[in-house]
This record gives structure tokens, C-alpha cells and sequence, in this order.
């Protein structure tokens, strides 16, 4: 394995009244209230389990039909008319661009000495491939320009695997942010595409044979080839040889018989010698088999049916594992690749105080990459096992993307934190130092602002790390307009990343505060099992507590208190409101889940039911009931200020959540704070996102706290 990163899928109060927006629609409230569009209640009955739910809003999960996409037109305008009434909104959005347009480096992969990377600069909406070498050092030229291949932007570069001697690099585009990849191979000398291309190549992995001349690959079904709707699922290897019909290409593994939720990925050792095949049904777990490279014999298991994650790579006639089995912060074994029994594997870095994320077997050392007390830590060890020296990083932030040559003298990596933009990083391995791949100037000055780390306790007595960045000398009175963010969930690490929306935040003279929950991956397998499925509250718990220190630490009130979250932090959002709406002035919730009863029926939510649960499970449908946001909202509850986003092309979460959520809860809120909704076309799950549309949520997003808290652009 090339990089070894894991897991396989992983896959963001002042009102102004309303009363004069006569085209946001009729009007049935009281005086204060937002005159809020119609949203029409058809109630549908549901028996699950002994209990009868009902939906008023079912309707509104119909995404093709005239009355939903009424329905968002008449809120999109109403929200619009809203934010487009904030005095700040001008200087805001022109800040915003200056913060977008700094120039950010990452996805550096090191094949043949031969650096590939991304780089983003100025108004560009998509980031653009480079090549450097072969050599490393050669002068950098365009591989591939993603923004030529639309005029609005909105077609990206997906993911992408270069060759073993660089020469070619197969990628994945897809279009508004659907994230439904066709597979492309594009030559790096001439920087031209073979006529290869392979459709169904969502979320692919690629494994390329030692010559460059074929590969496997993973894709999904074709409509028509499976039943309508699991078109996401059964996802299979196939192998292509460059220049052949992509129909005729041979299917390697079927997994018949398995769920078709599996997930399958394959991936080449860094001595070539060596193809491996992971295969999922749980976010916590996977089986690893491995087969020569070049041989259409079956696969070697060598780690099958255990209780945790184990992944390899392979150099000198060994393998290397990473396994959190018997070890929840994960450990480095070895073992034969010949006769591959784990009974006989030999540890040669034990479990750390940290969390091992991932290795690279580069210059002769593991570079094994480490997150401790939710900060990332570089460090180099021999391949006996002895650890060398610790790479010292700018600053306390987030490393990935190890990448380098068993018998290269360099390390590569990307590099962020809050007020880091992401750049990537050339380590030289013998003499330790560590310098930027290009000078860039970064736009704004890192001793402006200050980081710190603090703990807050949980319900249960569990400490929860909490980082807080503002302007440096920035006086705590107690009533700082403060944004908190988080996530919890998947074995996701929250580290501190570079957010370009939160610039204008803390300029303004606004706390940016990110927790990380329990869910995550922060402290090894314990801390992700104790915020998932049966013990999800501890995770909302945990951000009440969050909130609630910010509040008694003199930093903030709860009216000048706001949270935003996206996607599985947008299920963290409505948790949040739902539960604890005194708790916030305002809330964010991006791209959300949020109906968790009827969830894993729609787009590909059935790979998430190892993480929530069903509610076709009568014991899961329990906990699952007592905190989903949807059938948890109660008339006469004054609740926050909430903006709801969306995506109409979001292949994750179906938008209908966010639908359905604005509806009720405009029908049911007792307070007058705003419930908008932004529903975006030509957008997905946020990957793949142009810079324009980038700045245009930025600027709707911060144009809405900004109300609600009482603050303005600096």
C-alpha cells in the first residue's frame, strides 16, 4: 500500500424584521414572527415497533417533484432576502475572497521520483494537478487543470493514482459535486489522456501492476445491472489492461454472497511485489488478504474476521501491519508475506501514547505519522523498530498524507492548522530539515492570532480536549461572540485544520472553538465505540459540555454562543438544538442527517448503519428515537436561530433531511429567531466544491451568525 491512511471509506442575535418581504409568502403568524413560505402538512402514519410515528413532511423527500422543487425555490428566495439584508455582507464577502484566494498545496504522492501534487491559487475554483521531476527538484508543470473542463467550475478531480514509475496518473472526475467518478489515464509527459475511460468509479481505489500496463480498480454497477437505487452498492474489482474496452475487463473479486453494503478497495505494496485487497462491512473493522503482484491466483487472507482494522504494505521481504487489534491505538507487527500466519507476526512498534494513523516506509525508515492529545506528531523509526528522531512541525496541526520512497532521501506530507493554510512539506530524511515545496506568501500573520488546548468535562465525567484560537490579547469579558464546531463520529480524528471562513471570524474579534467528541478517532478504538451506535448521546453530551465551559470560563453567554457542524456534525447540530436550544444563540447545520429513523433508506446510508444503527432493529430503533432530531422537535420550544444547507447534487446525505427539518421546525418553533434553509444547485457534499460557490456559502454562513450574535467584519 502506497499510503497507508485508513479507514477505506474515509469518507462542516440581532433579528431583522421581515414584515416588509411580501415575496417570501403568505403570512399566518404573529407580529415579531418571520412570515415563513407555506409548507403544507401531509401527514403519513407509521407503525415501527409497537410505536405510530407521525411525518408531516414526508412529501418533501420527493426530490424530483414540482412541489418540493416549489417549495425550495419559495425558501431559497425567503433566505436570500434574509442575508442579503446584513450591512456587513460587502466588506465580508470581499474579505472572504482575499482569504480563499491564498494559494494552498496538498495530495502530494511521490511514484518513480516523481511528485505529484494539488495546488490552488488566486480565483481558481478547482485545485490544479502538478508534476515535479522526474527527480523531485525539476521545475513543476501542469498535469492537469481541472477548471478547463467546465465553465462554471464545477467539474473536479475526485481522487487519483499514479503509476509506479509516474508515467501516468489514473484519475476520477465527476461533475456539481455528485462525486460519480469516471475514470480517466492521462499520460505525464504530454500530459494528454489515453482513450481509456471508465464510468461508475465513485470513491475507486486503484492498484497498478509493476510495468504501468494494467491496473485493478473498484466500480460500481451500471443502471439496469442491479435493482434501481443499488446502483451505490456492490462494488467490485475488476483489472484493465491500458488501451483495452473497459466492457470486457476482467471482474477480479465478485464477493458473492457477501452484503452488497462491502466495501473493497486494493492497493500495491512499495516494493511492487505485492497487491492487497481490503474488504468492510463495519467502520471499526476489515478483512486484508494479499496476492503477488501480477498473479490472477486467489487472495491470501492474513487478517480475516477479526475484531479491528489491520493494514499492510510490504519492503525487504516483509510485512508491515498496522493492527488495533489487541492494540486499540494501534501497532506495527511484522511478518512473512510468504507464509503469512499472524500467530508468528512480531511487534515492532508498540502501541504509543498517541494513536498511530499511518506509515511510510521512505529513506529506509518508517515515517509513521501519530496523533496525540488531537494533534499530529511525525516520527521517524528505524525499520528494526528504533525510533530515530521526531520531525518538528510548525505548528500544533494536522499532518496527512505521508508519501515518499523506500529508497528516496525525502519525506512529503500536507500540513495544516487553524490559521495554516495547507501546504505541503519536504522533509530531507538525513539531515531533518523541513521546508514548504514553494515559497507562498500566506496571506495573513499566524502571531496575530493564539491556540490552546483545553480540557472540559463531559455528563459521565469523561475530559473532552477543546481548542480555542483568537486574536492574540484578546480579553475574555464573558461576552465574546464565540462559534463552536464539531464532529464525533466515524473514528474521525478533529484536528486543527485551516477553515478560510473563520478568518473573517476571528478578525472581527470572535472565538473559534473546536471540540473534539467522543466518535472520533483521537484516542484510539475506545474513544470511537463509546460515541457510536447505543452510546451516540455521549457525543451530544459531550458538546453541551463543550458549550456549557465556554459559558462558565467567562469566555461567552448563550446568546452570543453558536454552533455549526456538516454532515455527521450536522446530525451533531440538530442533536444540539433539539436538546439543548438554551444552550445557543444560533446554530449552522450543514448538510445534514437528521430524520435517523428513516435515514439508511436513501443514497448510500446504508454503509453508515455500523455507525447509527437501523430502525428496523427493534433495540436500535430505541436509542435512535430518543435523539433523532427530526422526531424530536416540540411545539412552543423557543428555538435558536438556525440556518439549514443543502445540496441538490449531494450523493451522501439526501437533502430531503434538511427539507423536512426547516418545515417542521418553522411550523413548530415558539420563539421569533429565523429558521432558513440554503439549498444549492449544482453542489454536493461539499469535495469537489468550486471556490466561487466556496465563498458564496462562506459569505451566507458568516453573514448569518454575524446577525444573530452581534458582530461585523473587522
Amino acid at each position: 500500500m502506497r499510503s497507508i491512511s485508513f479507514p477505506v471509506a474515509r469518507a462542516l442575535g440581532v433579528f431583522l424584521g421581515l414584515t416588509s418581504l411580501s415575496a417570501a409568502g403568505p403570512s399566518t403568524a404573529r407580529a415579531g414572527r418571520p412570515a415563513y413560505p407555506e409548507s403544507p402538512v401531509h401527514e403519513v402514519a407509521d407503525t415501527l415497533h409497537g410505536h405510530v410515528l407521525i411525518d408531516p413532511y414526508r412529501w418533501l423527500e420527493n426530490d424530483t417533484s414540482a412541489a418540493v422543487r416549489q417549495w425550495t425555490d419559495s425558501q431559497n428566495r425567503f433566505t436570500r432576502q434574509y442575508l442579503d439584508n446584513f450591512p456587513g455582507r460587502a466588506a465580508l464577502a470581499q474579505r472572504l475572497r482575499k482569504v480563499y484566494e491564498l494559494t494552498v498545496t496538498s495530495r502530494p504522492n511521490l511514484e518513480g521520483r516523481t511528485l505529484f501534487y494539488s495546488r490552488r491559487a488566486g480565483d481558481q475554483n478547482q485545485p490544479i494537478v502538478h508534476v515535479r521531476g522526474p527527480g523531485e527538484r525539476g521545475p513543476d508543470r501542469v498535469l492537469l487543470d481541472p477548471n478547463t473542463l467546465s465553465s462554471d467550475g464545477t467539474v473536479a478531480v475526485d481522487w487519483m493514482y499514479p503509476s509506479p514509475d509516474g508515467a501516468m496518473l489514473a484519475y476520477g472526475t465527476s461533475a456539481s459535486g455528485s462525486e460519480k467518478s469516471t475514470l480517466h489515464v492521462r499520460r505525464t509527459d504530454t500530459a494528454k489522456d489515453l482513450p481509456d475511460a471508465i464510468p461508475n468509479t465513485s470513491f475507486a481505489s486503484v492498484a497498478w501492476a509493476p510495468d504501468g500496463k494494467s491496473f485493478l480498480y473498484t466500480r460500481h454497477p451500471a443502471r439496469g445491472e442491479v435493482p434501481e437505487g443499488e446502483e451505490v452498492f456492490h462494488e467490485q474489482v475488476f483489472e484493465h489492461r491500458l488501451g483495452a474496452d473497459p466492457a470486457r475487463d476482467s471482474l477480479v473479486y465478485a464477493g458473492e454472497g457477501r452484503p452488497i453494503q462491502e466495501t473493497r478497495s486494493v492497493s500495491t505494496s512499495a516494493d511492487r511485489r505485492w497487491v492487497f485487497l481490503e474488504t468492510s462491512l463495519d467502520w471499526a473493522k476489515n478483512d486484508l488478504y494479499a496476492r503477488p503482484a501480477g498473479s490472477r491466483g486467489p487472495f491470501t487472507p492474513i487478517a480475516v474476521g477479526l475484531d479491528g482494522e489491520t493494514h499492510a504494505d510490504a519492503w525487504g521481504g516483509k510485512l508491515y501491519l498496522l493492527s488495533n487489534v489487541g492494540a486499540p491505538r494501534f501497532h506495527i507487527l511484522t511478518l512473512d508475506p510468504v507464509k503469512p500466519d499472524l500467530q508468528s507476526a512480531k511487534e515492532l512498534i508498540p502501541e504509543q501514547q498517541g494513536v498511530i494513523e499511518s506509515f511510510r516506509i521512505a529513506g529506509g525508515s518508517l515515517a509513521v505519522a501519530m496523533t496525540e492529545k488531537a494533534v499530529s506528531r511525525v516520527l521517524l523509526f528505524g525499520l528494526d523498530g528504533t525510533l530515530k528522531k521526531e520531525i518538528p512541525l510548525p505548528a500544533l496541526g494536522s499532518v496527512d498524507d505521508l508519501t515518499g520512497e523506500p529508497e528516496a532521501k525525502a519525506l512529503y506530507f500536507s500540513f495544516t492548522s487553524f490559521v495554516y493554510p495547507p501546504a505541503v512539506y519536504r522533509c530531507d530524511l538525513e539531515r531533518g530539515t523541513l521546508e514548504p515545496i514553494e515559497k507562498v506568501s500566506p496571506g495573513l500573520d499566524p502571531a496575530d492570532f493564539e491556540t490552546r488546548e483545553e480540557w472540559v468535562t463531559s455528563k459521565d465525567g469523561t475530559r473532552v480536549p477543546i481548542f480555542l484560537v483568537h486574536k492574540k490579547g484578546l480579553a475574555m469579558d464573558g461576552n465574546r461572540p464565540t462559534l463552536l464546531t464539531a464532529y464525533g463520529g466515524f473514528n474521525v480524528s478533529e484536528q486543527p485544520s485551516f477553515s478560510p471562513s473563520a478568518i473573517p471570524w476571528l478578525e472581527a474579534g470572535g472565538v473559534y472553538a473546536d471540540a473534539c467528541l467522543r466518535g472520533g478517532g483521537e484516542f484510539g478504538r475506545a474513544w470511537h465505540e463509546a460515541g457510536r451506535l447505543e452510546h451516540k448521546q455521549n457525543v451530544f453530551d459531550d458538546f453541551a459540555a463543550a458549550a456549557e465551559w465556554l459559558v462558565k470560563q467567562g469566555i461567552t453567554r448563550p446568546e452570543r454562543l453558536a454552533g455549526r457542524g456538516g454532515s455527521n456534525g450536522g446530525l451533531l447540530m440538530g442533536a444540539a438544538l433539539t436538546q439543548r436550544p438554551e444552550l445557543f444563540g444560533a446554530i449552522v447545520c450543514q448538510v445534514p442527517l437528521l430524520d435517523m429513523i428513516r435515514y439508511h433508506r436513501f443514497s448510500i446510508a446504508r454503509y453508515w448503519v455500523p455507525e447509527y444503527g437501523s430502525s428496523e432493529d427493534p433495540r436500535q430503533f430505541d436509542f435512535l428515537l430518543a435523539y433523532s432530531p427530526y422526531q424530536n422537535v416540540h411545539a412552543g420550544t423557543r428555538y435558536p436561530a438556525t440556518l439549514l444547507t443543502a445540496a441538490e447534487s449531494d450523493s451522501r446525505v439526501a437533502p430531503l433531511h434538511a427539507r423536512k427539518m426547516t418545515a417542521l421546525l418553522q411550523a413548530k418553533t415558539g420563539g421569533d429567531a429565523p429558521i432558513l434553509i440554503r439549498i444549492e444547485s449544482k453542489a454536493g457534499h461539499g469535495a469537489g466544491k468550486p471556490t466561487a460557490k466556496r465563498v458564496e456559502e462562506a459569505v451566507d454562513v458568516l453573514s448569518f451568525l454575524m446577525m444573530q450574535l452581534g458582530i461585523s467584519p473587522g
